[in-house]
């Protein structure tokens, strides 16, 4: 337990064993799921946490409450790593009544059979604790359709779900004031390109939604309590959901034997000839595919490479064409290449997935048979110098 406020509490928990997110997405420093109390005349709960770390949490929630009941739980967000204790809770404060949207309450009925004891509060209601009135605001498909935030005008906190969350344990420290927050950009980033990198629109309606509120804590239920930088996680929510890149490339390879290696090597060493800095390498069989997602959010251009497999792509270089595709990122400036030793195919599912994706396709693609000779190597620095120049193009903007 730890004050955030004078009368708020974070009560949340870490998760340090869980290895993936979502049964997909690794975990190497594990995360958090953040859940808030509000002692005021009447008590509430925002979100609870993964039903894996329950004890410890409702051991925090009894010290935070000092003996006093549990009038209210807010839940702004039904996914079972917030709500997965709900239904313990409410048989430890049988009294509680839980506040939500008419999604919500599908959800609630569906996932742990509650059908009685809710409040259903709509866009704009208010909640009256005492000094403290939550006002709340729909936030549907960030990243599910029952999402909804509240805004405290006493302490001009924001309860925002999963919305400017971040992949890792907080530790230590809970708000970004108390830590060294290096760490959570990339994490950040690579959070949204996973978890919410579909829903652009929806991201952007609940920005505008709160952009007259005067938000000076921003309360998540992943990663850090933002203050000192609540403008800048705001901003890289904005850029990511209007899918603006950074003047930069992600190149994502497969090679079974280095052959397709060689000519991304090629490519990544014309590009930096030609002025591009910020270039970054994935070996598709090494980096797994949220890493390499988060940077297809963060650069403006993409350069994928395959050698032919069985008359496909390469398996893995598939498997994140589907994933992009899934979050459905706008405006690449794409180009693409690959190698083949009896029959190519790679080159042309790479053609019809730049066309699927309404995407600028830069430069002539490059295919290889066999090895690298002297005219593949040409090709492949002037794919690399058509995708410098049009990144350096001070009219093109992502």
């Amino acid at each position: 337990m730890k004050k955030i406020t004078d009368d708020i509490y974070y009560v949340g928990v870490n998760d340090r064993r869980k290895a993936l997110f979502e049964n997909i997405w690794p975990l190497p420093r594990g995360v958090s799921y953040n859940s808030f109390l509000i002692a005021d005349e009447k008590t509430a709960l925002v979100d609870t946490v993964d039903i894996c770390c329950s004890d410890l949490f409702f051991g925090k929630v009894a010290e935070a409450l000092g003996g006093r009941s549990l009038d209210y739980l807010i839940v702004n967000h039904m996914e079972p790593d917030h709500s997965g204790s709900i239904r313990l809770l409410r048989q430890l404060y049988p009294g509680l009544q839980i506040v939500g949207n008419r999604q919500t309450f599908g959800m609630l009925a569906g996932y742990y059979g509650i059908t009685d004891g809710l409040r259903e509060v709509k866009e704009k209601d208010t909640l009256d604790l005492g000094r403290h009135r939550l006002t709340f605001y729909m936030a549907p498909m960030v990243h599910w359709p029952e999402v909804m935030m509240a805004y405290d005008a006493a302490d001009r906190t924001l309860f925002s779900a999963d919305a400017f969350g971040a992949y890792g344990t907080l530790d230590g420290g809970v708000t970004d004031t108390e830590m060294n927050v290096d760490t959570y950009w990339d994490e950040m980033m690579r959070y949204y390109a996973n978890i919410v990198g579909k829903y652009g629109n929806p991201v952007r309606k609940a920005l505008e939604k709160l952009q007259a509120l005067d938000i000076q804590t921003i309360c998540s239920t992943h990663g850090p309590v933002w203050r000192e930088h609540r403008n800048r996680v705001i901003d890289i929510y904005d850029r990511m959901s209007r899918y603006e890149g950074e003047k930069g490339v992600t190149i994502a390879y497969g090679s079974m034997y280095g052959h397709t290696e060689q000519m991304a090597e090629t490519i990544a060493a014309s590009l930096s000839e030609n002025g591009v800095r910020e270039i970054v390498m994935h070996d598709v069989g090494k980096t797994h595919a949220s890493y390499i997602l988060r940077d297809v959010f963060k650069y403006s251009g993409l350069i994928i490479g395959s050698p032919t497999y069985s008359g496909q792509l390469l398996p893995e270089i598939d498997s994140l064409l589907k994933k992009i595709e899934i979050c459905e990122v706008k405006n690449r400036l794409f180009g693409y290449f690959g190698s083949f030793t009896w029959a190519g195919t790679a080159v042309k599912r790479l053609a019809a997935f730049a066309e699927a994706m309404n995407w600028e396709t830069v430069g002539e693609p490059v295919e290889q048979k066999h090895a690298m000779n002297a005219e593949t190597h040409e090709k492949c620095r002037t794919l690399g110098k058509d995708m410098g120049c049009r990144i350096k193009d001070a009219k093109f903007r992502i």
